[in-house]
């Protein structure tokens, strides 16, 4: 079966039989929706699939493009073992204060650092090799950039996951032209043949690569 074939109500099963959001969390996501924050924050499926990635590979140190409300910064970082932790860059002041007050009040709160500003301004400041994995889901337009600094910013062997992926599910419209979608549709032929990254993109969420540094 193709996978436009697949009927909602499958990916409903699939999402219900994956860990779901506990208290805090909900919790998080009903203060986002009050505060004005965009709904666009990854889902309980999305969250749990990225988790069991990290658990998988060992991750301990996690860099995260985007953090919006800090929801998928707190899952990741649960996903981590002691001493782990998730670097998540915030270029909205008003978003990157609800995250870091919501992250404060989470039970990972010593693993989660948010830093303030532009992806293309701060991860020049993240060092070489430093990072097990990254997340990125901000701007699109800056997609391509951050996979180049994914190549130096991650070690050897490690995941590269991007959200998005289906163009907000406009990605196989050619009438939709817009810079988003076609910054995605970049990257997503620029990942398919990258020579550092090795991977697929997988039917979750609105679309996710996997994507693994080559040593």
């Amino acid at each position: 079966m193709s996978l436009s074939r697949i009927p909602k109500e499958l990916h409903a099963y699939v999402g219900e039989r994956a860990a779901q959001d506990d208290p805090f969390l909900v919790e998080l996501k009903q203060a986002a929706m009050t505060a004005g924050i965009p709904q666009i924050s990854i889902g309980a499926y999305q969250s749990a699939v990225m988790a069991t990635l990290l658990k998988l590979i060992g991750a301990r140190d996690v860099v995260e493009v985007g953090t919006l409300g800090g929801y998928s910064a707190i899952g990741m970082a649960r996903a981590l073992p002691d001493g782990g932790r998730v670097r998540t860059i915030e270029l909205d002041p008003k978003h990157a204060d609800f995250a870091e007050a919501w992250i404060a009040k989470s039970d990972v709160a010593n693993r989660v650092t948010v830093l303030r500003g532009a992806g293309k301004d701060v991860l020049p400041t993240i060092a070489d090799r430093s990072a097990d994995a990254m997340f990125l889901d901000a701007d699109k337009q800056g997609y391509s950039a951050y996979v180049e600094h994914a190549t130096r910013i991650l070690r050897p062997g490690g995941l590269l996951m991007v959200d998005n992926a289906f163009a907000f599910n406009h990605l196989l419209d050619e009438s939709v032209q817009e810079p988003d979608v076609l910054a995605i549709r970049a990257l997503n032929d620029g990942l398919a043949r990258h020579p550092r990254f090795e991977g697929a993109l997988l039917p979750v969420g609105d679309g996710m690569w996997m994507a693994r540094l080559r040593a």
